[in-house]
């Protein structure tokens, strides 16, 4: 899965591959010639004395060892360049590919889990692919070329480095073996540190709240406990893989010079062979040694490419239909009839005994506010979300302007609807930023003028940098109340056919919840509007209320009607005292 990976990445980059390779092959020519002219310098030169030679043989050397030390650094330079080019490439399409998943991929994956896959494990795949490009030629190339020229050296030496290499492959092969399921388990643990480290950042106020302080740092420290064991156990394999090829490799060196000594007394070795004999061994072990950290990555990197394969190879259960491309034109031309209807639409989640919504059948008209309310958990956000397709209905049909919703595509989708959650999320950056997610051509004037409808005008003046302002990430330093007034702003931006509000004026008091809806009405009265409420007072004017109870539809109608006929609406009503609006 690794190599697949890598291959597929590196298609892009051949022209620099084969350059990398090239550059390899200058240096490891180089470093192979340099033994062979020492030892000619030392045969031809120093024993015989002849000082021309020597000075012409160490020319050449200087020229060769110039020539090395240059194609080093270029390759080692193109291969960082390209292992970072494709780390990035790696993150856009995980990023993309996130983008792309339902809120159900989401979870299953767990968003510290993702965050682990895009950043620590991109990174180390990315540490690999430096290693790989640094020695792609030159491990395998010294490794056989060293063999290869010590042999020619003296063909009975040659006997030690070929009885030694066995030796090192199957220390390397057990340590290695060992490792790939401690690097498994160490990258699933990660995610479960960070898991755990998220979600007591995040909950910290509650953790306060209930005094569980001591319970939560046990917590993590079972976790770390159990990273931290995973991490010494791989750590003393790798720690014990150098000595021991160390100590073989010091072997074969011993034994070369004592079989070397004797066969030089006795004639049949020059000073020179030996000497060039021994800088070959050495080039073997340097050899193995850059193939020994590739080997101690590359388990970890393996591990960290099937968990960024798993979520490339998701396919979103919710995805654009096989069609052509949208109509072109600006969403309100797109649909001049942008009426939203719900026929027997169904949905539950996977696995669930029993369905969310069941049978769900209206008509949300445009120029006329469609109200859904109900008790909590009876399906009004899931309900919503299905109209943008951020959840598929399992049943029935839903459609716009007479279109159904699943054959559309996504991008011009939800290019009609403008939201705002139940949950007002803001994002790091400035006022006038979060507010251009809507409109990203608007002026200023068009901002103050949304900040004016949602009754956000006065707080941002306010500020010291008014529309400058920064705003941390989630808008945390914002009033809920205020987040709720600066993401309405930004779904009026949005100038859409369909305005979805889900419990969206929840945090605001009633004076600033019916300013906020007599100053928004101008603006949406040829626009479908859904508004999912909890408060009566909110959606008393509305033209339709579907009232739901536990997924169904048990009433439906004005304020007035339901009022009339519907005891669970009377109900709602007279929780939040407004039974004196009773006809």
């Amino acid at each position: 899965m690794l190599i697949g990976l890598m291959r597929r990445l590196l298609s892009a980059h051949k022209v620099t591959v084969l350059a990398i390779v090239l550059l390899q092959l200058v240096q490891t020519t180089a470093n192979l010639l340099l033994p062979t002219l020492n030892a000619a310098i030392i045969d031809n030169g120093i024993v015989l004395g002849d000082t021309g030679e020597i000075l012409r043989l160490g020319s050449w050397m200087a020229g060769i060892a110039a020539i090395q030390v240059v194609s080093a650094i270029a390759a080692g330079y193109l291969g960082a360049v390209v292992a970072m080019k494709l780390g990035r490439q790696l993150r856009e399409e995980l990023f993309a590919t996130v983008q792309s998943m339902s809120s159900r991929e989401v979870a299953d994956f767990g968003a510290p889990s993702l965050v682990t896959r895009a950043t620590n494990d991109v990174a180390q795949i990315q540490n690999l692919a430096v290693l790989v490009f640094t020695m792609l030629v030159a491990a395998p190339a010294i490794f056989l070329g060293g063999i290869a020229l010590a042999a020619q050296q003296d063909i009975a030496l040659s006997g030690i480095v070929v009885a030694v290499v066995p030796v090192l492959a199957g220390i390397m092969y057990a340590i290695v073996r060992r490792l790939v399921p401690l690097y498994r388990e160490g990258q699933v643990l990660i995610d479960q540190i960070g898991r755990v480290l998220r979600e007591q950042i995040i909950g910290a106020n509650v953790i306060r709240s209930f005094v569980r302080q001591e319970h939560e740092i046990r917590r993590f420290e079972g976790a770390n406990k159990d990273l931290t064991r995973n991490n010494q156990r791989s750590a003393l394999l790798v720690a014990g893989m150098l000595p021991m090829i160390m100590l073989v490799v010091n072997l074969c060196s011993v034994a070369v010079v004592w079989f070397g000594g004797h066969r030089i007394q006795s004639g049949e070795m020059r000073i020179g062979a030996l000497t060039a004999f021994i800088a070959y061994i050495l080039q073997i072990l340097i050899a193995i040694m850059m193939a020994m950290y590739v080997f101690m990555t590359a388990p970890r990197a393996a591990a960290c490419a099937e968990r960024i394969q798993a979520v490339l190879e998701t396919r979103p259960a919710i995805a654009d239909p096989p069609a052509g491309p949208a109509p072109a034109g600006s969403p309100a031309d797109r649909v001049p009839e942008n009426t939203v209807e719900f026929r027997g639409v169904s949905f539950a989640y996977p696995g669930a005994e029993a369905p969310v919504l069941d049978g769900v059948t209206f008509r949300a008209l445009p120029g006329t506010t469609t109200a859904i309310i109900g008790a909590t958990g009876s399906g009004k956000t899931t309900l919503l979300n299905l109209v943008p397709r951020f959840l598929d209905a399992t049943g029935g049909q839903i459609s716009i302007g007479g279109r159904d919703v699943r054959a559309l595509p996504l991008a011009f989708l939800r290019s009609l609807i403008a939201m705002v959650p139940q949950q007002s999320y803001l994002f790091s950056g400035t006022v006038a930023e979060n507010l251009r997610m809507g409109s990203p051509a608007a002026t200023e004037e068009e901002l103050w003028q949304v900040l004016r409808t949602a009754q956000a005008e006065d707080f941002v003046r306010e500020l010291p940098r008014g529309l400058n302002a920064p705003v941390s990430q989630g808008g945390t330093n914002f009033s809920g109340g205020q987040r709720q007034r600066l993401c309405t702003a930004r779904a009026l931006l949005r100038a859409a056919p369909v305005y979805l509000f889900d419990d969206s004026f929840s945090m605001l008091d009633y004076g600033t919840d019916l300013r906020l809806r007599e100053a928004m009405e101008p603006l949406l009265r040829s626009a479908v509007v859904l508004i999912v409420a909890e408060r009566v007072a909110t959606i008393a004017d509305a033209g339709l209320i579907v009232v739901l109870e536990n997924g169904r539809i048990i009433g439906q109608g004005t304020h007035k009607e339901l009022m009339a006929s519907s005891p669970s609406y009377r109900e709602i009503a007279a929780s939040q005292l407004l039974l004196e609006e009773t006809p």
